[in-house]
């Protein structure tokens, strides 16, 4: 475990980079009281293929900006019982991808949701913030305001 002082201090939201997924500058909230990251999708089936079966969904919706219609099909992927922020438990599909923040690329477990009803996206969870950040919730954008100075 890392010291405190070694931690990086991140705010309340952010702009991150899902390079594997083509999604770049795509606002995220951390949310410290969830425990999986997860992002906004539909169209979330599983599909059959000549190797077995596979996941298949579109990233965000027709209604976000980024949006492009792309399909992605993998064939790693979990299916977990996840419980809402309401309590409500839902089965969901994990896919396994890389996140970009403060110029460092971490693994990522994302649950895929419909978060159409959503400020944010994304939703990053403690998996990922443990042992690598501290949440200040006075800031936002901490990573990406870094991103902007570098790029100046």
């Amino acid at each position: 475990m890392k010291k405190e002082e070694e931690l990086i201090v991140i705010g309340r939201s952010d702009v991150v980079d899902l390079p594997e997924l083509e999604l770049y500058n795509i606002e995220a909230k951390i949310d410290t009281g969830a425990f999986t990251s997860a992002i906004h999708c539909h169209n979330i089936r599983e599909i059959k293929t000549k190797k077995g079966t596979a996941i298949a969904f579109n990233l965000l919706d027709p209604s976000h900006p980024e949006y492009n219609e792309k399909e992605f099909i993998l064939k790693k992927y979990d299916k977990k019982t996840v419980k809402s922020s309401t309590g409500h438990a839902e089965d969901r599909y994990v896919v396994k991808t890389k996140i970009k923040l403060f110029d460092k690329v971490y693994p990522i477990k994302l649950s895929l949701t419909d978060r159409k009803d959503m400020k944010f996206p994304i939703l990053i969870g403690r998996k990922l913030l443990m042992n690598k950040f501290i949440v200040d919730v006075s800031k936002v954008n901490v990573s990406a305001n870094l991103k902007a100075v570098k790029t100046a």
